[in-house]
């Protein structure tokens, strides 16, 4: 994620929406991947300090204050890109709910910010009925049975179905994040790390189901066609594989070969996402600096493919064994509690090329 600069050169970050020194009002302009200063206009319009273009800011950025991305003059959409993709928001006259939805769409923009980095399809289920993407916060259903105490009659599964990314809203909770991430004996559970995994499901279904890339993943990840209810049955019922490790990135990533394929996808999203931060602040190790893992316009060869990825994930290792120390010295849990074994790493690299090479077919 990068920092960006203000025209009074004051520093801004992805979520600012006015800036503390010159007092204009910020947006992110998407298609530019910026955040921008802007002055209003008397056609209630906003001007771009960064590229002079006319924008105007998402409805749930002037009516709700939970996004802070603009839309072009001459869109007629009422809402962002990103804001247009959620299919069903939090009741926000109910308690807390304004917070939460908050924090989700953050998260959600984060998300999206790599997926328009990357390239990859984002059209909603208005645009797309068939292979659009969408979001649902949703919160457990609850009945009072004596007086005030309530118990959860429904439960919201976070999920994915058929291009709609379900979130439980109390997931932006949290202390209920850090007592379900002890109750299934995770050592990562976050908000914009739901968001990555279930993004990995939509878009196993976009890239590599019936297509040439189904083999090779079959060969890494293994045969999709395992029944999922039976894998998840089992892998509750019994817990991971033993020695997971030395296959799975995660021990959730053993349950199945479509989640292997998730966790996987959402650890590279971390990755390339993290190294670009780091590099946005002239991060160096040794003496080397970090590199941002992803700045390239041209088609690349397979040769640079690999190339690029055996350099992120050297940085990734150097970086990582800094973060975790640091977070050791102030008493934190690691940034990173994970071991990438010689299979995951595969894997790794199996989702940078198949991102690249879309990429590529793009450009020819």
């Amino acid at each position: 994620m990068l920092t960006f600069a203000c025209q009074c050169g004051n520093e801004l970050h992805f979520s600012n929406t006015q800036c503390v020194q010159c007092e204009l009002l910020l947006g992110l302009i998407p298609d530019e991947q910026r955040i921008s200063a802007f002055t209003e206009t008397h056609q209630r319009e906003w001007l771009s300090v960064y590229n002079g273009k006319h924008y105007r800011p998402c409805k749930n950025y002037t009516q709700h204050q939970v996004c802070n991305w603009m839309i072009a003059s001459d869109d007629t959409n009422e809402y962002c890109k990103s804001c247009r993709l959620t299919e069903v928001r939090p009741d926000i006259e109910k308690g807390d709910n304004l917070r939460r939805w908050f924090l989700l769409e953050q998260a959600k923009r984060r998300l999206l910010y790599s997926t328009i980095k990357f390239n990859l399809p984002i059209n909603s289920k208005t645009e797309n009925p068939e292979a659009g993407l969408g979001f649902a916060f949703l919160e457990d259903i609850e009945e009072d049975n004596y007086g005030n105490e309530l118990t959860v009659k429904q439960y919201v599964v976070t999920g994915h179905n058929n291009g709609l990314i379900t979130i439980n809203i109390k997931e932006a909770d949290h202390a209920r994040r850090i007592d379900m991430r002890e109750k299934m004996n995770e050592s990562y559970r976050t908000l914009v790390g739901h968001f990555r995994h279930e993004s990995g499901h939509y878009y196993w279904d976009r890239l590599i189901n019936e297509t040439d890339k189904i083999d090779e993943f079959r060969e890494l990840f293994g045969d999709e066609r395992l029944n999922y209810e039976v894998a998840l049955d089992m892998y509750y019922k019994n817990g991971p594989i033993e020695n997971w490790q030395n296959t799975w990135i995660s021990a959730y990533a053993s349950m199945h070969p479509w989640e292997d394929w998730a966790e996987t996808w959402a650890h590279y999203f971390h990755m390339v996402d993290t190294l670009e931060t780091a590099n946005n602040f002239d991060v160096s190790i040794s003496q080397t600096v970090i590199s941002n893992p992803y700045v390239h316009d041209e088609i690349q060869t397979d040769y640079q493919i690999e190339e690029s990825f055996t350099q992120l994930f050297n940085d990734w290792c150097r970086l990582t064994r800094v973060l975790n120390g640091l977070n050791r010295s102030m008493g934190l849990d690691d940034a990173y509690p994970f071991v990438i074994s010689i299979s995951s790493l595969n894997k790794l690299r199996f989702v940078h090329q198949i991102i690249n090479k879309f990429n590529n077919d793009l450009k020819s």
